[in-house]
């Protein structure tokens, strides 16, 4: 029987790939702790040996009539953003992929009222909310296997809700499988318009799009770190008028394979909230815990510290 054994909502903005000189430079001098965070969690989780695949929830990649999860044995390339081919230009990609495990996940599909196919074609895209991590997350641990799920723009709540609870049962029907999911995406995701955005490339979040939407961010952030996913999931209505990346599906999908309203997990931060042209950004990571995904909530007497 297969597990999920972490899980975590992380951004993917193209500044972390740019040159370190590069982000300097736009970041009045300083690293943005977005790239010292993942360097940690790489260092703290995807290092360790207790895992093996990693499945991520990718907002930047939206399906229409059906959710989509990749099946090719291995996905390897050069990849260049359509969207940034500047900062983004033929970074190199090669990592395993987990057919057996994209079979189990769609044969859930019915189950939960759904639609998942499993795609093999070698010549279907890929995108940065994936490339980006795995640069940080994947690249240089050989063996790990790496799948991506997009989300669906025809699709609501529930549907990306029922989407992940497949998700969980298909990872459950895999023997032995040792699962970590990302939620591949950001918060509150309103960009600055062309003629200003160069005002406001700097991390600090005084440069989200409105102090409203900042306020949103780090009304949720607090929430996830108190475990609290029961809050995030009730005010949706709430939170998508500050317009969250691919309106939080990335998050949706995850939530429904932990459970839920009863999932507990505390979020642990990597670095700073962060600003990206307006858009809000954070690294939150989930351990297991001791109960499972859904066990009692431990009493919490402060709001956890984050890590840099």
């Amino acid at each position: 029987m297969g597990e999920i054994v972490g899980a975590g909502l992380l951004a993917h903005v193209p500044t972390i790939v740019l040159p370190e000189e590069t982000r300097l430079e736009l970041n009045e001098g300083k690293e943005v702790t977005l790239v010292t965070g993942l360097r940690q969690l790489r260092r703290e989780v995807f290092e360790r040996d207790d895992y093996d695949t990693v499945v991520v929830l990718d907002s930047h990649w939206a399906t229409t009539v059906e959710f989509v999860v990749t099946a090719q044995p291995r996905r390897a390339g050069l990849f260049t953003s359509e969207e940034l081919p500047r900062g983004m230009c033929r970074m190199p990609y090669d990592f395993p992929g987990d057919p057996e495990l994209a079979g189990n996940i769609a044969s859930f599909a019915d189950r939960h009222g759904t639609w998942i196919t499993p795609i093999d074609d070698e010549y279907l895209p890929v995108y940065y909310a994936t490339i980006n991590l795995w640069k940080y997350l994947g690249e240089g641990l050989p063996g790990k296997r790496w799948v991506s799920i997009g989300v669906c723009q025809t699709g609501d709540m529930e549907d990306h809700l029922r989407l992940g609870r497949a998700l969980a049962d298909g990872i459950a029907a895999t023997p032995g499988r040792r699962v970590l999911l990302i939620a591949s995406g950001a918060l509150s995701h309103t960009f600055w318009p062309l003629r200003e955005l160069r005002d406001h490339e700097a991390s600090d979040p005084v440069h989200i799009f409105t102090p409203e939407a900042r306020e949103a961010d780090r009304r949720r952030i607090d929430w996830f770190e108190r475990g609290r996913h029961d809050k995030v999931l009730d005010t949706m209505d709430e939170f998508w008028k500050y317009r969250p990346e691919a309106k939080f599906f990335h998050y949706l999908m995850m939530a429904g394979a932990l459970g839920g309203h009863a999932c507990t997990a505390r979020g642990r931060r990597y670095g700073a909230y962060e600003n990206s042209i307006g858009t809000g950004q954070v690294l939150l990571w989930f351990d297991r815990p001791e109960g499972g995904w859904t066990g009692a909530r431990p009493h919490m007497s402060a709001t956890p510290q984050p890590t840099v």
